[in-house]
């Protein structure tokens, strides 16, 4: 009985040009981004509180009127409502805006999903820069005048990379958004 005898195929080695690197870094991207839409998003939430010495009719038609979000948002965010004016709030309402992203201007769509009158309304992104965006405006009486309160979840389009977009660019844009309504409405409702 003879022996067979087995040769291997001598291995091919990927030569490391410039366009061998470039394809494998630009599919590892597209894995990246790829797989990114098929992890659970990671959902962040935002909350504020500010005290006005106002009373709750004053207050609530002030933050019932979508035309007002103009006056409370840094005007570099370039915020522009798109839907004719004046826009009746109320369960239902769908509201197109633009505003700048990186200077960028973006579309946004949003739904009022849930609203009581002198309580609180809810406003839902319909379509936008987030992948997930819910907006709650809480109006109490206190001693004194009025809590409002802002609680927003919202998860980010790429979730690849959150880690960096998010506490980079995110988070303290929406900060200084609501540092900014925080000193404009003090000041409105002095």
């Amino acid at each position: 009985m003879s022996a067979v005898q087995f040769r291997p195929e001598p291995l091919i080695i990927m030569e490391f040009n410039k366009k061998n690197i470039a394809i494998i870094v630009i599919t590892t991207l597209l894995v990246v981004f790829v797989g990114s839409f098929l992890r659970q998003p990671k959902v962040y939430t935002f909350y504020k509180e500010q005290f006005v010495p106002s009373d709750m009719d004053t207050v609530f038609e002030f933050f019932s009127r979508p035309e007002n979000l103009e006056k409370i948002t840094p005007s570099a965010m370039g915020f522009n409502i798109i839907t004719p004016t004046p826009i009746e709030m109320k369960e239902g309402a769908i509201i197109d805006y633009t505003v700048k992203i990186l200077g960028v201007p973006v579309r946004w769509r949003t739904m009022i999903t849930s609203y009581k009158e002198n309580e609180y309304f809810v406003d839902e992104q319909l379509r936008g820069p987030y992948s997930y965006w819910h907006h709650k405006h809480t109006f109490k009486e206190v001693d004194g005048g009025i809590l409002i309160i802002d609680e927003i979840t919202y998860a980010l389009p790429i979730q690849a990379f959150r880690k960096i977009v998010h506490p980079v660019l995110i988070k303290p844009q929406l900060n200084q958004i609501f540092d900014f309504r925080f000193q404009t409405i003090k000041d409105k409702f002095k």
